[in-house]
């Protein structure tokens, strides 16, 4: 404890230093942050995922800036069916990922401007950004732009990327605007629109194709054995549209009364693909006592397919491979029902009960696939456990 306490301040007086606080007052008013959790995934079609992660943040709210940064281990095993249905076995392995972020905003007006990367052995990915953020009406009205580039390259596990890559650019358009309600709630409305340019399909994602006659006896969660029995020989691999327009808006309304904070969110999508799908999504935060915050937590999602989804596709050989083509469920119509909730427990000593935060979470879900081969029900439990000191 005594070496942690040592090391924050160090940070802090480093932190002054650059920038260009050398009283003792600045010193006091910078806060450190660090902190770490532990989440855990699992469902019903073989997916594994255990993600540790450290996080930590430097900042001085009087001059109105703030450093922020994490780092963390996605370990993924993975055996679902449509994986096993191309003679591929259970398969792992472990992505790495973080992000940096800096934020000035001294007055009403100032800018924040953030950088991240995952990178596994088949993927990486760089995105890029930043923002402006405006105070108006006296701090009753505050609005955002931001501009993100990102850059995909999609490979094969076991080779190199200058053997074999894909690359997926993109680029996002980001605006809102949020104002109180009153004293008490708060009222937001964000637009995304994202412009992406690559070939996304998956390398290893084979596509079963039948016969006209024999496409109308695929059912739906039709398993493997049945699949081999009435494809045809081609088996090409997914390919997806090279272009892509996404665009999606989202409203968020929060209000604290005397026990807690109701937060509702609704969000709507839509893409060029023909994707539409909306996501609600509630929270109620209660006070149990000075220390203790719990919250239950209950998430729907329903979307349709893209426009050129078949459950199976048709072709007589060769040379009427369908063009685009695709075997992710997730591209499908779906919809999913979560549950779940989570506490917050502060630790600290009186006068500073937010020095020692422990927080967890537990999520439960549903989602039916309406028109999927292989799988047509998931459930999903994610759980994560975190502690944060603050000094």
């Amino acid at each position: 404890m005594q070496l942690v306490r040592k090391a924050a301040r160090a940070l802090r007086l480093a932190c002054a230093v650059l920038v260009g606080a050398g009283t003792t007052r600045a010193d006091d008013e910078l806060t450190v942050k660090a902190g770490a959790e532990a989440g855990g995934y699992a469902d019903s079609v073989g997916v594994n995922v255990l993600t540790p992660s450290v996080n930590g943040a430097v900042e001085n709210p009087l001059a109105g800036w703030r450093v922020d940064g994490r780092y963390l281990l996605d370990v993924v095993s993975a055996a679902s069916p449509d994986i096993v249905a191309t003679a591929t076995k259970r398969w792992s392995e472990v992505r790495q990922a973080g992000n940096i972020g800096a934020r000035y905003k001294p007055g009403d007006i100032g800018g924040a401007a953030y950088g991240t990367f995952s990178y596994s052995p088949d993927y990486l990915a760089l995105v890029g950004g930043g923002q402006l953020l405006v105070d108006l009406d006296e701090k009753n009205l505050s609005l955002l732009g931001g501009y993100a580039y990102g850059n995909d390259t999609i490979g094969r596990a076991g080779t190199s990327f200058s053997t074999f890559s894909r690359t997926l650019a993109y680029h996002t358009i980001t605006v809102g605007i949020a104002r109180p309600l009153s004293a008490s709630s708060v009222f937001s409305v964000t637009a995304d629109a994202i412009i992406e340019r690559g070939d996304q399909s998956k390398p290893y994602r084979y596509i079963p194709l039948f016969t006209p006659s024999d496409a109308a006896k695929v059912p739906r969660g039709v398993q493997p054995d049945q699949i081999a029995a009435l494809r045809i020989q081609p088996r090409p691999l997914e390919q997806l549209p090279l272009e892509r327009e996404r665009y999606a808006l989202a409203a968020r309304f929060a209000t604290r009364n005397s026990i807690g904070t109701l937060r509702l969110e609704e969000r709507g999508y839509i893409d060029a693909w023909g994707i539409k799908a909306s996501t609600s999504d509630v929270r109620y935060m209660i006070d149990v006592g000075r220390r203790l915050i719990v919250w239950p937590n209950f998430r729907f999602h329903v979307q349709s397919a893209v426009d050129f989804w078949k459950r199976a596709y048709t072709a007589t050989g060769v040379n009427d491979i369908p063009a685009l083509r695709t075997g992710d469920r997730e591209l499908g119509a779906l919809f999913s029902f979560a549950a779940g909730g989570g506490a917050r427990l502060a630790l600290g000593r009186e006068g500073n009960l937010d020095a020692w935060v422990l927080t967890t979470q537990l999520v439960w879900t549903w989602t039916n696939f309406a028109d999927a081969i292989y799988v047509t029900t998931r459930y999903s439990a994610f759980a994560v456990l975190g502690v944060e000191a603050t000094f």
